[in-house]
């Protein structure tokens, strides 16, 4: 078995549990989020594939993203073990207008892809859109984000995808939960919820 251990448990952050994971004071509005495993090199890919094997990581994914909308590049649609997933609005951007994702949505427009998005999201009662890679997709949706999930992995592995550099003065942690290495974890990480400060401190 894997283990864990929460790092603190006081204050405006508190230990991720995604079947609770809305933050201490935000405006109701549908929020775009980023979710994302990246190494400390900054690699989230390498060959169209994850460079590690993280098993709770992957449980948090889904139990955080399940009934909620999902923005994807075409690559990393092409790289699902099952498509689509399920028990989650498929969208899908591509250049290519004739692309067929069957189960999915499909887009060229970053702008229609959010917009898609949302209008699901409020029609189901979700709170949430997640934008779940790649590389282009994340540094698209990232200027307008409203809170990212980062999986941060003890590692430093050669790779040919890397998530954006981000700006510390704009985000404010608010949650956090630390994995030690173990059975399915190869490696120690840990996951961190991060709000946007603008939208963290707006009324």
């Amino acid at each position: 078995m894997y283990s864990r251990r929460r790092f603190w448990s006081q204050g405006p952050r508190a230990k991720l549990d995604a079947s609770r994971l809305e933050p201490v004071t935000m405006s109701a509005h549908v929020k775009l989020c980023l979710i994302a495993a990246r190494a400390s090199n900054n690699v989230i890919g390498s060959g169209g594939d994850l460079p590690w094997r993280l098993k709770s990581d992957l449980a948090f994914f889904k139990k955080a993203t399940l009934g909620c909308p999902i923005i994807m590049g075409r690559k990393t649609w092409e790289s699902l073990p099952v498509r689509p997933l399920k028990g989650r609005e498929n969208i899908v951007m591509t250049r290519d207008w004739a692309y067929n994702a069957e189960g999915a949505r499909v887009y060229s427009s970053f702008a229609a892809a959010t917009n898609s998005a949302r209008a699901v999201a409020a029609r189901t009662a979700a709170d949430k859109v997640f934008v779940i890679g790649g590389e282009a997709i994340y540094k698209l949706a990232l200027p307008i984000a409203d809170r990212l999930y980062l999986t941060e992995v003890d590692a430093a592995p050669d790779g040919d995808a890397y998530f954006p550099e981000l700006d510390a003065n704009q985000w404010k942690e608010t949650g956090a939960e630390q994995f030690e290495a173990g059975e399915g974890n190869d490696f120690a990480f840990s996951i961190r919820q991060l709000d946007r400060i603008s939208a963290f401190t707006s009324p």
